[in-house]
This record gives C-alpha cells, structure tokens and sequence, in this order.
C-alpha cells in the first residue's frame, strides 16, 4: 500500500540588497541562506548611486526585505548607506556583515539604526539574525499602521465629541428662545390677566384667590428665568466679565460659600465660541465644587495676557481622589475637555488635600485687544440680569 508522500513546506522567499565590493563575499553570503532553506533573490552594489537607485526601484517593484552592508567600501560605507536609507524612510531592516568593525562602530550604527552586526568569518548567525531583524521590522510596520488608524479613529472621536457639544449648544439656545418667546410670554399674558381680575374683584374670597395665582405666576416666572439662563445664559451679551461676576455672586448667595471674582480686565474682546466655552467650564466646575468639594472658600479668575485667555477655578476643600476622576460614567471633567478643545484650548485639573484648581487656558488668534473704556456694569449688586422680563 502506497503511503501518502508529505508535503514539503514553501521556502521562505528573500529580497536581499547587498552593498558589497566584493563578489566573493557576496556568494558566500547568497549560499549561506539558500543552504538554510531560504528562496534568495539578491543584488549587489558597490557606488551611493548604485545603491540609491536600487533602494528606489526595488526588487521587482517590491521593497528589499533586508540590505546587507559591508562597513568599508571604496568611496561608500555602510554609515553612509544607513544615512541614506534613514533619510528615504524606508522601513527595510539594515544589517552590517564586515570583516572588521570595533566596538564602538558598531554602537556607532545600532545607534543609528542598524538592525545588527556581524562579522564575514562568522556566517553561522547570518540567517536567525536577518530573519529576526524582519520579523521584527513587519511588527513595526503593523505598529504604525495600527498606531495610524487609532490616531485616525481618535480624531474621528474628537470631531465627533466637538460637534456633539457644538449641537447641544445650538439645541439649549433654540430651547431658551421658546421658554423665553412662548411660555415667558404666555405667563406674562396670564399675570396681566390675573392681576386685572384681582383688581375688580368685589368678593374678596376671589380677590385672594388671584393674588395667590399671582404668585404661583411669579414663581413660575423665576423658575422660567433659571431654566432658561441655564440653557442659554443670556448675560454673556453683556460680556464674559459681566456674566461670571453675575455668576460667582449667584453661586455665593446660593450656597453660602464665600466666593471672590478677579479679572485681569473690565471688558475683553475675545473670538466667537470663546465666552461661551468659559462660561459653561466655570459653571462645571462651581456645580462640581456644590456637590462634592465640602469647600468653604471659592476663588475663581480671569486672565487675558500674551494672548492666552486664563480661567482659574480654585477651591479649599477636600479634593479629588484618583479613583473620583477615573469613574467609568464620570463624564464632566472629560467634557470640559472636549469643550475647550472646540475653541483650540485644554483643561487643567490639579487637585490634593488642600482643594481643587481647575484651569482653562485657550490661546487665542486674531483676537482684538481688551477694551478697557466701555461700560461696566456691576452685575454682582444682582440689578443687572438680561433674563428678566420685567415687573407687570
């Protein structure tokens, strides 16, 4: 009975660039990897020009899978040929086979780039160092490929991330205008309604019935105010010095917690987007300090100077624990990160504890310069708050 003849494994194919003045040398180093098993396609070359063009052609319009270097040839060396290789930024693995090369030659080209040395009168090496250098050059290869396309899916995220609070945005001014156009203008039509029914009124069981309408009207009026300074804070009209004066005096009287507000300037001119972004960072950061600081001291300020636009939130409570800024579902201080960056800018946390400090830093382009002659307006005496639609 005929046993079934088993399969010789396919020789590992080999493009071998040999810079090499010697013939010799060359077959003896072609005969050493073909006793080895391998399929080997070569070319020698002794000149820089022989050498460029063989690395711009290629072999058979593929790339070299190794250049073996001779370290000393006429008029070249193997230094040269690495310099030569490095500034083509071609990945193909460069391995010096000399006759003689010292130590610090040696360190000289690993240094440089060199994949390994070795020496004519030790061959032995030859095809485990060569095969090792490529395999090692292919992981390379894939690491940039795979390094390429995360850095690719990361700005797809970011741009993803920008457009996704660029969105909300537009949604929380679209939102604000109806509170403000259709129910702020509803309850105010109502309260007209209701405060003209209390005054011809002749029971007086109906008069005190309106006038407690009235105030549920009125609340409902504030709670429309909030709601909709909180989805688009109309202050900022007024200025981003004006609105975080007008803020940090809120957050103060809300909470009880001693909060001081220092600008750099009166008025700053800044780039669209700009004021916004360090609205809402400021705004993050005092519900942050609300909920979790136990602070009893806030400081919050605002720089303009060399160009850069500063925001310091700073506080005196507990702090923040690693494991409070690596929660899986804690997403406020990777959404500052996100905001800045729709203006070109990043955030800061440092935090021990002594407190927090969060600072926003945006470099600006084009910016006009701070204007230090137009009005200011002292928003934090709470007279100034363009969200109100006046008393009936």
């Amino acid at each position: 009975m005929l046993q079934p003849m088993s399969a010789t494994p396919p020789r590992r194919l080999l493009r071998v660039l040999h810079i090499e003045d010697s013939d010799l040398d060359h077959q003896l180093v072609v005969t050493q990897m073909r006793r080895a098993g391998l399929d080997v396609t070569s070319m020698r070359v002794e000149t820089a020009a022989e050498f460029e063009a063989a690395l711009r052609d290629g072999c058979g319009g593929e790339d070299w899978d190794v250049i073996l270097s001779d370290y000393n040839l006429p008029g070249f060396s193997g230094l040269m040929a690495l310099d030569m290789l490095r500034a083509s930024q071609r990945l193909v693995p460069f391995i010096i086979v000399s006759g003689e090369i010292g130590e610090d030659v040696a360190v000289e080209a690993m240094r440089n780039g060199a994949s390994d040395y070795l020496l004519k009168n030790n061959l032995a090496r030859l095809v485990p160092a060569t095969l090792h250098a490529i395999d090692a050059q292919q992981a390379m290869r894939a690491k940039q490929v795979a390094d390429a396309a995360l850095a690719q899916s990361k700005e797809r995220l970011r741009e993803l991330a920008q457009h996704l609070q660029t969105s909300v945005e537009a949604e929380r001014a679209a939102i604000a205008r109806e509170v403000h156009d259709d129910v702020g203008g509803s309850l105010t039509a109502l309260k007209f309604d209701i405060a003209w029914i209390a005054r011809h009124a002749q029971d007086e069981a109906v008069r005190q019935r309106a006038q407690s309408a009235l105030e549920t009207v009125n609340h409902a009026l504030e709670a429309s105010k909030r709601i909709m300074h909180n989805l688009r804070p109309a202050i900022l009209e007024q200025g981003l010095v004006a609105a975080l004066q007008w803020m940090t005096a809120r957050f103060e009287k809300r909470t009880g917690i001693a909060t001081t507000f220092h600008s750099s300037h009166e008025q700053m001119q800044l780039p669209a987007g700009v004021p916004l972004v360090a609205y809402r960072t400021a705004q993050e950061a005092l519900t942050n300090i609300t909920k979790h600081a136990q602070a009893s001291r806030v400081k919050v300020d605002l720089t303009l100077a060399g160009g850069v636009l500063s925001l310091e939130v700073s506080d005196n409570g507990r702090g923040l624990s690693p494991a409070d800024l690596s929660k899986a579902r804690s997403f406020g201080i990777r959404g500052l990160h996100e905001r800045a960056g729709t203006v070109g800018g990043w955030v800061d946390l440092t935090s021990g504890p002594h407190g927090t400090t969060l600072i926003l830093l945006v470099p600006l382009t084009g910016e006009g310069p701070p204007s230090d002659d137009a009005p200011h307006e002292d928003v934090r005496s709470g007279q100034h708050d363009p969200t109100f639609w006046g008393e009936l």
